[in-house]
């Protein structure tokens, strides 16, 4: 019979929960976190909201400001993205820097949204 000791045993348990806490995990507590700008090859611009697994569910892609095209309420200078306005269900989502936010990928979250209620 095999003998194992605790240490043994504890080893990858330790290590499988360090690795899940390294997974693309964002903005605990929030909704959802949207990346920092991507300036794309045309000239145009995106913005992609991940869910707080980093799947992609909606994005702004424009050339036009992004505080103007329905998706995005943006505070005064310096300019932050306050609120997510959800554009398959409409939901507005509070929008806010979070030292947690963390990135999905190479895209750095800028700011984390949760609904309010609204």
């Amino acid at each position: 019979m095999k003998s194992f000791s605790l240490s043994s045993l504890l080893l990858p348990v330790a290590l499988g929960l360090v690795l899940a806490e390294q997974a693309n995990a964002i903005c605990p507590g929030y909704n959802y976190g949207i990346g920092n700008v991507q300036h794309l090859a045309d000239g145009g611009d995106r913005w992609t909201i991940y869910d707080t697994n980093c799947g992609p569910v909606d994005s702004l892609v424009t050339d036009q400001n992004p505080c103007t095209q329905g998706v995005f309420e943006c505070s005064p200078p310096p300019i932050k993205f306050v609120e997510y306005t959800n554009r398959f269900t409409g939901l507005r989502y509070a929008c806010r820097p979070d030292s947690n936010s963390g990135s999905c990928g190479g895209d750095v979250i800028s700011v984390c949204c949760r609904n309010d209620g609204n």
